[in-house]
């Protein structure tokens, strides 16, 4: 599912990553982890196209079957929109809209059909217990409520990768527990691979496989 090689990223005369190679399988939960300024969510946003590595001859990254670093900027929007979800620590959602249309809006940017976007929109968050919650705005809803429709804008447009950063880091125990099963539930239900940075060494531990990075480098 992803192969990458060689990434490497300097900001002016700091090197945060420092050629990482990396292969995860389709299906698979991997989970990042680190000490802070390792690198971690470079790595991620480099994966998930969000930034770019430096050009070097011998770098590459392969998502599902696809070079995207060889993609022009409006192939690379449209192949991120339709293959990679995201989740990050805070949940993002757009204030004035409702968790329904908070989920629908990256199949509107997809142009797909709207009926067919509220419809699975309104699916996925059946799955995930918030049927009743669909018409409440972010402020209304609680910190666990905000960040399950954070994961159902991720999954509507059924992205073969989901990249998330540190995605319990901003929820209670509780909270966090049931969003760390929902990615396991997610990835038996649709066979989609997720790559998680997280902090969180109880998440970590129930992964597929633990990656561990230091100084821009994979070290495990």
């Amino acid at each position: 599912m992803i192969k990458a090689k060689s990434l490497s990223k300097k900001y002016g005369e700091l090197e945060v990553l420092n050629q990482v190679d990396l292969t995860i399988n389709e299906g698979e939960i991997v989970s990042i982890v680190g000490p802070s300024g390792a690198g971690k969510t470079t790595l991620l946003q480099i994966l998930g196209t969000l930034d770019k590595p430096n050009k070097e001859s011998n770098v590459s990254l392969m998502i599902n079957n696809t070079n995207v670093l060889n993609l022009k900027d409006n192939e690379l929007s449209k192949f991120r929109n339709l293959n990679i979800g995201f989740i990050f620590q805070f949940h993002q959602l757009l204030p004035e809209f409702t968790a329904l249309e908070n989920v629908c809006i990256p199949g509107f940017i997809a142009n797909r059909k709207k009926n067919e976007v509220e419809n699975e929109a309104k699916e996925i968050l059946s799955f995930l217990g918030l049927s009743n919650r669909i018409n409440h705005k972010p402020n209304e809803l609680s910190g666990g409520e905000q960040q399950r429709v954070a994961v159902a804008r991720a999954l509507i447009n059924k992205p073969k990768v989901i990249f998330a950063d540190e995605p319990s880091g901003n929820l209670d125990s509780n909270s966090a527990k049931n969003l760390h099963e929902l990615f396991f539930t997610l990835r038996d239900k649709y066979n989609q691979t997720f790559v998680i940075v997280t902090h969180n060494q109880e998440l970590a531990n129930m992964t597929d496989r633990k990656l561990e990075m230091r100084d821009g480098k994979m070290i495990s």
